[in-house]
Parts: C-alpha cells; sequence; structure tokens
C-alpha cells in the first residue's frame, strides 16, 4: 500500500504557500476521467456531530476542457471562478493529482519570472500530467 502527502500550507518552508492538487471521485460509475474530476486542495479539517468525526477538505474546483483528452495526449483542465469552493468528504479523494501551465495561454508573461507558488494564480489552463507516475497513467488515459 502506498500513502501520499497532499499538502495545504498558506507558507511552506518560509517561502510562499503550497498548495495541492487533486483527483476527485465525482461520479463511481464512470472510469478514469469521466468519473474523476480535478481541484486544488486549500484547507483539511474535521469536525464532531453526534460523537461522529467528518474529516473533510476545501477545494476549489478546475472545470475539464472539452469531452476527452486534446492532441497532446493530456487532458486540459482550467481554473474556475473563485466563487467554486467546496467542502468534500475526505473520502472523495482518489489520489493526489499533478497539473503542467498551459504556457502559452498566457501572453506576455515570462515563465522564468513566475515562482512555482504563483503558478495556479498566473495560469489559466494546464495540462493533467498523465507521464507523473504509472498510477496517474492508468487514470488519465
Amino acid at each position: 500500500m502506498r500513502c501520499e502527502h497532499i499538502h495545504c500550507s498558506p507558507t511552506w518552508r518560509n517561502k510562499g504557500s503550497c498548495y495541492d492538487c487533486v483527483f476527485v471521485v465525482t461520479n463511481p460509475h464512470m472510469k478514469g476521467m469521466l468519473g474523476l474530476d480535478v481541484a486544488c486542495v486549500l484547507c483539511f479539517f474535521s469536525f464532531k456531530h453526534l460523537g461522529t468525526e467528518y474529516p473533510c477538505v476545501v477545494i476549489c474546483w478546475f472545470d475539464c476542457v472539452g469531452d476527452g483528452p486534446n492532441n497532446t495526449g493530456m487532458w486540459v483542465v482550467h481554473t474556475c471562478n473563485a466563487q467554486d469552493i467546496a467542502i468534500i468528504h475526505i473520502d472523495t479523494i482518489y489520489r493526489a493529482a499533478q497539473l503542467i501551465p498551459v504556457y502559452a495561454s498566457q501572453h506576455g508573461t515570462d515563465p522564468a519570472s513566475i515562482k512555482p507558488n504563483e503558478s495556479y494564480d498566473k495560469f489559466q489552463f494546464y495540462y493533467v500530467n498523465k507521464f507523473a507516475d504509472h498510477h496517474a497513467f492508468e487514470i488519465v488515459s
């Protein structure tokens, strides 16, 4: 069994924020990306109600562009509005996701001037990296 660490920290190693992305199961009856959505984790928290603890996650959704992978073979997602924030149960997270900015979508910006912790704010479109590892390849292909 494998354990992944998903980070959501406003200050990571005193250099800036670190908010990881995840695959969220939205339709367990569909296979691959058709049953998953991509989200950025903003906060982990839990609460108790009638003696039962509920571990939750505050997320910001990404929307898929199109109905399948583009000509690169990778799915493309774009950032949603700031109002597209949700609270979900932690069990709906399938695993971590890696997004690669679509640099052509940001005209006039020098990619070298963007700090890693700013990439989710500076770009609007991202490739869902299916080459991150073999698990991601199976999920996203």
